[in-house]
């Protein structure tokens, strides 16, 4: 699939492959070669051994077809050496050098972690290739190719765009799994953003992309990064997946091995990216067997998590399937014959785009069920305190959610310079009503009661049901006449209202007490004189209004204005 998207193409027929026995020969000078000195005598079967510390030699002839073509250009994967010279021969016995050293490639690197030499064109055709490597680290990482100039700047163009594609899907990666894990405290977040910012640093300095910044780091220094980078990226997926599964769906020791592999990886992979010479070959053997164990180990934990219902589990599969797959391929398939250009890199690097962009949208649809969860939850607790801020049986606020819209009113009116009343609203004789027809009549009763008051609810006009038998209304912007017409008028519509044979048609009549106010007065203070008022109402006969009024001076017994209204 991965083939398919433009990132390497099978090899064109016309680039050859160069390898040493195939038809590379190669020669060895212990030390470093004194550049006036001839050419070895080279041998072109076995392999080379003792030339890191001194000079490697490669050459190759040209095949016969490649006699009348002068547009060749010689492709080297770069790698750690001091200085590469490339030597064109020519059939007239001319020979073009060109060179590079570790920290200037000059003009002649490209993206893909590659180097592109060009044979000069002459009259004479180019017969023989010849490369000289002063303290090269490693034969076998080695990789050169002969292709066409166009081939060459159609793989070139190729390659940078779908690096940098791939490149911009981690960094945005990066930054996106970042944010998340300051967002929502997540670690496994956390451990997503690092992999894919080590995998986007690797990314750019395998390609060499970083070298239009930092020329200077061209060669060994960036080689040796990629190495520690890649074994730090290995660990840091490796953390990613074990500790974002639930430790009851994997087993401890299953959870330790694949946590001590990738501490293996890591350990071997920092020595291995300081080296220069030495036993680079085996101890890459072995990082590549380490690195096979711990993904297997990986694997595991993540088939132990799903058989045992983890939901992370099944969104690592989809993640870590195909870079598991590339991994493993280019440990027993030569991906570097099958696609020319980057090879298993530019495998490895959009298997990472893969994993980063599955696990984004993973986590991001987990956030937003987390969200929905909590939104709910929420919304379930809101309601949870209005209920308790509501009368069950009437649906009108009870007395806790009363005083606290009151508390609103009174601030609101204050500001506005407006009068504020309280009008407590008392039912005649209700406890003949409970025992000559029962508690089911008096709670029809109620009910009805908090239907004639409940429209009335407004911004400037509060209603409630305080307890038992007893309503509260409070309104404020009414003055006195308006205020105690606004009552009367409560009152008749409540006596009028038929109840039906709850009660046998009987007429149920209220008593209103008001506490009105023109200046700053608290709830408790209204409360004791609209209280005072509807038992002035009560004395008077019931199924009356009566108002107290508070003026603004100190409240004492001279500023009570008593004042009655009934039928």
């Amino acid at each position: 699939m991965i083939a398919c998207m433009g990132l390497g193409w099978s090899a064109p027929a016309s680039a050859d492959v160069l390898r040493i026995g195939r038809p590379l020969c190669h020669a060895v000078s212990p030390t470093v070669a004194e550049d006036d000195g001839g050419l070895p005598t080279f041998a072109c079967s076995g392999e080379p051994e003792g030339y890191q510390r001194g000079t490697l030699w490669l050459h190759a002839m040209l095949p016969p077809e490649a006699d009348e073509r002068d547009d060749l250009s010689l492709i080297v994967h770069s790698s750690r050496f001091d200085r590469l010279i490339v030597m064109f021969s020519y059939a007239d016995g001319a020979v073009e050098r060109q060179e590079v050293r570790s920290g200037d490639f000059g003009s002649h690197w490209r993206a893909g972690g590659q180097l592109a030499f060009r044979a000069p064109h002459r009259d004479r055709p180019l017969v023989g290739v010849t490369m000289r490597f002063d303290k090269v680290a490693s034969a076998r990482l080695l990789r050169m190719r002969l292709v066409g100039r166009g081939e060459e700047g159609t793989q070139t163009t190729g390659l940078a765009t779908s690096i940098g594609a791939a490149l911009v899907l981690l960094l945005a990666g990066a930054i996106y799994n970042a944010s998340l894990a300051f967002a929502v405290r997540k670690q496994f977040s956390a451990w997503q953003a690092a992999w894919a910012a080590c995998m986007f640093v690797w990314g750019a300095c395998w390609s060499q992309l970083h070298l239009f910044f930092f020329p200077a780091m061209a060669g060994a220094i960036s080689a040796q990064i990629c190495t520690g980078l890649s074994c730090l990226a290995i660990s840091l997926a490796t953390l990613s997946a074990v500790t974002a599964l639930e430790e009851r769906c994997v087993s401890r020791w299953l959870r330790r091995t694949a946590l001590w592999l990738t501490s293996s990886v890591f350990a071997l992979g920092i020595p291995l990216s300081l080296m220069r010479s030495g036993p680079i070959d085996m101890l890459g053997s072995i990082l590549g067997i380490l690195i096979l164990a711990n993904l297997v180990a990986v694997a595991f934990c993540i088939g132990q998590a799903w058989r045992r219902g983890s939901s992370e589990a099944r969104s690592f599969t989809g993640a870590w399937a195909v870079p598991m797959i590339v991994l493993a391929s280019t440990n027993f398939i030569d991906t570097d014959a099958m696609f020319w250009g980057g090879g298993s890199q530019i495998l490895v690097l959009f298997a990472a785009a893969w994993q980063t962009l599955w696990l984004s949208v993973a986590a991001s649809r987990s956030h937003a069920r987390l969200r929905v969860e909590r939104d709910m939850a929420r919304q379930a607790e809101a309601q949870a305190q209005e209920l308790a801020r509501r009368d069950s049986l009437t649906g009108l606020p009870n007395r806790r959610g009363f005083i606290e819209r009151v508390g609103t009113v009174l601030d609101t009116s204050h500001g506005r310079g407006e009068a504020v009343a309280l009008l407590l609203i008392d039912v005649d004789w209700f406890k003949t009503i409970n025992d000559f027809y029962g508690h089911e009549a008096g709670d029809v009763v109620l009910a009805a009661i908090a239907r004639c008051i409940a429209p009335y609810e407004s911004p400037s006009c509060t209603v409630a049901r305080l307890g038992g038998e007893e309503f509260a209304v409070t309104v404020a912007g009414l003055e006195d006449f308006e205020l105690m017409r606004f009552a009367d008028t409560l009152r008749q519509k409540i006596s009028g209202f038929e109840h039906g044979n709850a009660i046998d048609n009987r007429k149920v009549t209220v008593s209103i007490g008001i506490a009105k106010s023109s200046t700053r007065a608290d709830f408790r203070t209204l409360y004791r004189l609209a209280d005072e008022a509807l038992y002035e109402a009560k004395r008077g006969g019931r199924n009356q209004v009566a108002i107290r009024l508070l003026d603004a001076a100190e409240p004492g017994d001279d500023d009570l204005d008593p004042v009655a209204l009934g039928n």
